[in-house]
């Protein structure tokens, strides 16, 4: 994820500052982009929380998966109330950044919600996380592991 978030910083839940780089290290990596205006976004956040506490709190070892929230909130409060009312434990780019416009001009975002489930090198696995947990439940998580290719360099 270092050529997706190279250069900026992250932020958890709490506020706190999080560096990209050794957060989403070897990780499969879910951008999520979402707003609290967002009727369907906040259907689908309680089912992405759902799916993200089971992937890291209920198994052994935790599952290498990381949400990364894209706010299309109309401000940063707004933002920040969202995240702490209805999200997981997980990272967003803060809201003043103008990135997020390059995000979703990268990953072709023409509506919300959206969960981009991206590689390491921030390829495409799937434009589909949604439909995925909500169809497939956890099962999903295998594919996009196998698609994700972040253990290659530790084979032999």
């Amino acid at each position: 994820m270092v050529d997706v978030f190279s250069g900026r910083l992250l932020v958890g839940r709490d506020g706190r500052s999080v560096d990209p780089e050794e957060a989403l290290q070897n990780k499969v990596v879910g951008l999520y982009f979402s707003a609290a205006w967002c009727s369907p976004c906040r259907d689908f956040t309680p089912v992405l929380c759902d799916f993200y506490t089971e992937l890291l709190e209920e198994t052994q070892p935790p599952a290498p998966f990381e949400v990364v929230f894209i706010s299309s909130d109309r401000s940063a409060e707004e933002m920040a109330g969202y995240m702490h009312a209805m999200h997981g434990d997980w990272l967003a780019l803060p809201f003043h950044d103008p990135y997020k416009h390059d995000l979703k001009k990268k990953y072709n975002i023409t509506a919300i919600p959206k969960l981009v489930i991206v590689k390491q090198t921030g390829e495409v696995i799937t434009d589909k996380g949604r439909k995925q947990i909500r169809d497939k439940g956890l099962s999903c998580f295998r594919n996009w592991l196998e698609g994700a290719d972040i253990f290659q360099n530790f084979s032999t």
